[in-house]
């Protein structure tokens, strides 16, 4: 084991060949697949580095290569770096291609709480197949605040991550609006980690690494 000097009196080569490479594994409920490796030369130093991928990465289908997902470490197992989910984002070369002249396009970024205790934001993204009234789009809006809020509090974590990667709850919202007026499309375009329940009670989804750890603390209170 070298000191810090000696580690300091290293070449860039040198630092680069005393890394070691770690597995990193996705969260279970995306069947804790192993997704990418990433090197380090102290395990500690993995905490808290987020990891991105699509989801067509893990299922091998071509349609789903618009939806990326981002997991940070949050622990270390022997080799393997375990995550959590951190949030999503479709392309936004996808999101483009759905905005047309002569359409609205409504948007509603919403603050929830899962039933397990988890805070995120989430934002829903719904296209109209013409343009339509103002007083349209506000009802439109809505539906999708009430039907994000209320599934979240409906749901944990992971049943809510699996409703909105996987279409159920676009699928919902696009039910219920189409009573509104025509729509084209409704998607779940982006979800953001903001908070986790812990036994101190729910803090900031901010993972602090620390000299020596191999799971993460989180951050301040929320």
């Amino acid at each position: 084991m070298l000191s810090k000097a000696q580690k300091f009196r290293l070449t860039g080569k040198e630092r680069w060949r005393l890394k070691k490479w770690f597995t990193v594994i996705a969260p279970p409920v995306f069947g804790s697949m192993p997704i990418a490796t990433t090197p380090a030369d102290e395990p500690w130093k993995l905490l808290g580095r987020v990891i991105e991928t699509t989801l067509y990465d893990l299922t091998g289908d071509i349609t789903q290569v618009h939806i990326h997902l981002y997991f940070q470490i949050y622990k270390i197992e022997g080799e393997y770096a375990h995550t959590i989910f951190k949030g999503h984002e479709l392309a936004r070369d996808y999101i483009r291609s759905l905005t047309r002249r002569k359409s609205s396009k409504i948007a509603a970024i919403v603050n929830v709480f899962t039933k397990d205790g988890y805070k995120l934001r989430i934002t829903g993204i719904t296209w109209t197949t013409y343009r339509c009234k103002t007083s349209q789009k506000k009802a439109i809006r809505k539906i999708m605040i009430d039907l994000i809020t209320k599934t979240a509090e409906a749901k944990t974590l992971d049943e809510l991550i699996v409703a909105m990667i996987f279409g159920e709850l676009a699928q919902n919202i696009f039910a219920e609006a189409k009573k509104i007026y025509p729509l084209r499309k409704v998607e779940i375009y982006k979800s953001k980690l903001l908070a986790v329940p812990t036994p101190e009670g729910l803090k900031k989804a901010v993972i602090v690494p620390r000299p020596g750890l191999t799971e993460a603390p989180y951050g301040t209170t929320a």
